[in-house]
């Protein structure tokens, strides 16, 4: 069964900048065109990956049926994963909990 939550990592600066805006879209989002999510057994994978010695990370605990963009799962070609994508900016209000990552 799918689960009806989805995870994106980001630094805390990032997610305060986006509720003071009350919408979050990462920094690298006109150059990819949307935002990159993961499942929750996804993540560990997702830190190993691309934020190994990263410190002020938070992962975002999004309820995917209060997203307000299309949620599309797309296949990450390297690993052979589906992957959920937001095409658009994030509403702040679809985030039911902020984990602060050690």
């Amino acid at each position: 069964m799918e689960s009806e939550y989805i995870y994106h990592v980001t630094t805390l600066k990032e997610w305060e900048e986006a509720k003071a805006k009350n919408e979050y879209t990462p920094v690298n989002y006109l150059k990819e065109g949307f935002i990159h999510c993961s499942i929750e057994k996804q993540v560990p994978g997702v830190l190993d990956r691309f934020y190994k010695n990263q410190t002020g990370l938070v992962n975002l605990k999004i309820d995917k049926s209060k997203v307000q963009r299309p949620v599309l799962f797309e296949l990450a070609h390297d690993l052979d994963e589906l992957f959920p994508h937001i095409y658009g900016a994030l509403n702040i209000d679809s985030v039911v909990e902020v984990i602060i990552l050690p």
